[in-house]
């Protein structure tokens, strides 16, 4: 679905976390971070994704990863979210899908016979210098942990 690819040099944003502050791709150079895009909070699959994550936190935090959520929910949406499953990392506000568009993740869907728009579950792995190492676009949201870990780049 993104047009971006491995290789291409991550597109730079500036957003709101859930604490309505400013977050922006500037401040992750220097550290590799884990961008995941996910349609909504306290969904089934988004759950399952964001508590594996929650799960493998300690391990990717040991392997150089910082972890940046994305969604089009509200800030309270977000708070309610990481304190019901006690997330360790923040979430992005993207109501007016800015930073969701410029990734390429916002398309055409297909769910139960209906088509809509909407966000396509993706996560992006960006180097120390804001380059995409990896993309994923088949998401495994109970292993999702697991499966970053696996592609790993030492």
């Amino acid at each position: 679905m993104t047009h971006l690819q491995i290789g291409d040099v991550a597109p730079s944003f500036s957003a709101t976390n859930e604490k309505e502050e400013t977050v922006t791709l500037d401040q992750f150079k220097g550290k590799k971070l884990v961008l995941f895009f996910y349609p909504k909070d306290n969904t089934p699959g988004c759950t399952a994704e964001v508590c594996s994550l929650r799960d493998g936190f300690k391990e990717l935090t040991e392997a150089g990863y910082q972890l940046l959520g994305v969604s089009p929910d509200s800030s309270k949406k977000h708070q309610n979210f990481i304190s019901k499953f006690d997330l360790p990392f923040s979430l992005l506000v993207d109501s007016d899908l800015t930073v969701i568009k410029a990734y390429g993740v916002w398309g055409p869907k297909k769910f139960m016979g209906r088509e809509y728009d909407g966000l396509h579950r993706t996560t992006f792995v960006i180097d120390e210098s804001g380059v995409i190492e990896q993309i994923f676009t088949k998401v495994k949201t109970k292993t999702h942990a697991q499966q970053i870990l696996e592609t790993a780049t030492v």
